[in-house]
C-alpha cells in the first residue's frame, strides 16, 4: 500500500510539473496590461506556477540523490518545504487580491 501511494504521488508531481511548464508558457506570451489589478493577478499566477515548478524539481532531485548525501538531502527538503509554502501563499493571495480589487471598485 505504501509503495503504490508513493508511486501515485510521484506520478502526480511529474504531471503537475508538465502542467506548470504549460501554464508558464501560456502566461509568458500575454501582452502586458495597463490595468494594474490584472497585471498583479497575472504576476501572482506566474509566481505560484514558478514556486510549484521549483517544488517539483526539488522533489524529483530528492528522489534521485543518494541517501548518504545528508547535506544535499537536507537542503532539498528545506527547498521543497519553502516552495510548497510559497505556492500556498500565492494561491491564497489570489482570491484576497480579487476581493480587494472588488471592494475598491465598489467604493
Amino acid at each position: 500500500m505504501c509503495l503504490s501511494s508513493l508511486l501515485c504521488h510521484e506520478f502526480v508531481v511529474a504531471l503537475s510539473f508538465i502542467a506548470c511548464v504549460a501554464g508558464l508558457a501560456l502566461l509568458w506570451n500575454v501582452k502586458p496590461e495597463e490595468n494594474e489589478a490584472i497585471e498583479t493577478e497575472r504576476i501572482l499566477f506566474r509566481m505560484s506556477f514558478t514556486y510549484w515548478l521549483v517544488y517539483c524539481i526539488a522533489f524529483g532531485i530528492q528522489k534521485l540523490v543518494l541517501p548518504d548525501w545528508e547535506n544535499v538531502t537536507t537542503t532539498l527538503k528545506i527547498t521543497t518545504a519553502l516552495s510548497y509554502f510559497l505556492t500556498f501563499s500565492c494561491i491564497v493571495s489570489l482570491p484576497l487580491h480579487k476581493f480587494a480589487v472588488h471592494e475598491e471598485v465598489e467604493e
